[in-house]
């Protein structure tokens, strides 16, 4: 059921990711690398918020610092692989900007939900004593 909900937090998150991105990239023509980070962190604080709301819960492992820097940190790996597949696909092979950043987002959305679920909001292990 956790990932149904995350399907439903992650679709929004990734409107504001596609939107701001379409927006920035593709209407005022900023370079669309430097946009795509831009939009990816907007959005992974959107998807966060959305996320200890919504689908996990939080401060059951990890003091709330931790884990909103453990988030940010499975997002940066999120995000290296969403920039080399915005990049390979616009540059090298000549697809389109939105298509690629539909591309790209479909491909960072199951790592997330994987890590975030499995490590960051994972309940803690019971210690054997």
């Amino acid at each position: 059921m956790k990932i149904v909900k995350y399907f439903f937090v992650g679709g929004i998150a990734a409107m504001v990711d596609i939107g701001l991105f379409y927006l920035g990239a593709g209407v005022a023509g900023w370079n669309y690398m430097v946009i795509g980070t831009g939009s990816f962190t907007l959005a992974t604080l959107v998807n966060y918020i959305m996320s200890i709301r919504v689908v996990f819960e939080s401060g059951t492992r990890f003091s709330r610092y931790s884990e909103i820097l453990l988030v940010f940190l499975v997002s940066c790996a999120g995000l290296v692989v969403n920039q080399s597949i915005l990049y390979i696909s616009v540059s090298r092979l000549a697809i389109g900007l939105l298509p690629a950043k539909l591309l790209a987002t479909a491909g960072v959305f199951l790592w997330n939900y994987q890590l975030r679920s499995r490590f960051v909001f994972a309940a803690p292990r019971a210690r054997v004593t």
